[in-house]
């Protein structure tokens, strides 16, 4: 028990806990899906381009291909004459070349012929007959045309391992010619709740129960990550029992958590059940946060092992911080925005030097400014987080903020 004191008072800061763990894990695999089957899943490997996007220079308006020197000077009261000899069609080659003083019909996205390196918006022009243009604004060379490659060139890089893939990345593996890509397996998470006082939901409780809540927000934070959790149902405080569950959440996901009994009461046995699992064991008891504190970090056989508080404010808050990055990007990685707010606080708030404050707040504009309004209460209120949009966060150097200060905050 000295021990678990000893441990509590040498809490590790976030960055910490997150690199002690990082460099333990090996978590999830490779699959390979259909493009289409693939948004919103975490991409396994880096996407190089075979071929220039697009692979022709082409006309992004409907007009005249025009060598550009053949507009300058160009206005409505002294158009620029030109020859029209020759059209482009789309989907087809342009064979042929444009020469001094010549034009070519153009539809928009149509490949521009030898020899043009302009369009001539057909606005800008006046037809005298089929085969005479004036011009009557002049271009420069690569005006309403995009080049060979000018998207995406041969062998660049076009995604980046580890990104989670959007509409418009889609829209760009398709358009390298991908019809499939390798993805990260959804991560299976296991989830268990320990403590005698603990009954499921559908129960009544008697004096001293509570209803699970835990098992149930942490199965939706992890859900809305794209994992797939388990419930694997309540154990109470026993050694034994929360060994066996904890072995079978190992053997069939890659993340355990385990919510109540990571403090220090006589009663709380998570962190020795997690320490006799396997190698490393117990890396971390206690981080230097508010809330939760008395959390517990292990390795098991490169699958990280979370001792999750029992209070479900501190629980939720701690996912966000420990799990989260590794359910979307299967490592732990600066993110610039994790917490992409700023926001003015609406009170002053306290905290204490050396610990990480992480606030409830409730996001609103004030006249186009962002306002964060903290969320009051203690951590076991499952209603604040309910109230609340986003976690403030004050950092551990500061002692409070004031009233009309910018937090930086985190959308939850």
């Amino acid at each position: 028990m000295a021990e678990l004191f000893q441990d509590l008072f040498q809490a590790r800061t976030v960055e910490e806990a997150r690199t002690i763990i990082g460099g333990h894990i090996n978590i999830g695999g490779i699959e390979k899906v259909l493009l289409l089957e693939s948004p919103g899943r975490r991409l396994a490997e880096d996407v190089r381009a075979l071929d220039a996007v697009p692979g022709f220079d082409r006309s992004t308006m409907d007009g005249f291909a025009v060598k550009a020197r053949d507009t300058f000077g160009a206005s409505e009261s002294l158009p620029a004459y030109l020859d029209v000899t020759g059209e482009v069609l789309m989907g087809r080659e342009a064979v042929g070349n444009i020469g001094t003083g010549q034009a070519w019909r153009i539809p928009t996205g149509g490949m521009l012929p030898p020899g043009a390196d302009a369009v001539v918006m057909v606005e800008y022009t006046e037809e005298l007959d089929d085969r005479t243009i004036g011009v009557t604004r002049p271009v420069a060379p690569g005006d309403h045309v995009v080049r060979c490659g000018e998207d995406i060139s041969p062998g660049a890089r076009v995604l980046s391992a580890g990104q989670i893939i959007r509409p418009q990345d889609l829209g760009l593996l398709s358009s390298v010619g991908l019809t499939e890509v390798a993805v990260a397996l959804p991560i299976r998470v296991g989830i268990i709740s320990t403590g005698d006082e603990v009954i499921e939901p559908g129960c009544s409780p008697a004096p001293g129960q509570v209803r699970d809540i835990n098992s149930y927000a942490l199965y939706g934070q992890a859900a809305a990550c794209g994992a797939k959790p388990c419930i694997y149902g309540i154990v109470r405080d026993s050694y034994e029992l929360l060994l066996d569950k904890v072995r079978q959440a190992l053997a069939e996901c890659d993340i355990v958590l385990l919510s109540g009994g990571s403090s220090v009461g006589v009663r709380d046995v998570a962190h020795k059940v997690i320490d006799s699992l396997g190698f490393p064991g117990v890396l971390f008891h206690g981080i230097s946060i508010k809330p939760g504190k008395p959390t517990v970090g292990a390795v098991v056989d490169g699958k990280p092992v979370f001792g999750l508080p029992g209070h479900p404010v501190s629980a939720m808050v701690v996912f966000e911080l420990l799990v989260t990055p590794l359910l979307k990007y299967g490592i732990y990685r600066n993110n610039p925005l994790e917490f992409p707010v700023r926001a003015r606080m609406t009170r002053n708030m306290r905290s204490a030097a050396g610990r990480e404050d992480y606030l409830r707040v409730r996001l609103y504009k004030d006249e186009e400014i962002i306002v964060a309004e903290p969320i009051l209460g203690k951590s076991g209120l499952i209603s604040t987080m309910v109230q609340a949009n986003g976690l403030a966060r004050i950092p551990a150097e500061k002692e409070g903020v004031e009233a009309g200060e910018y937090v930086e905050v985190k959308l939850i």
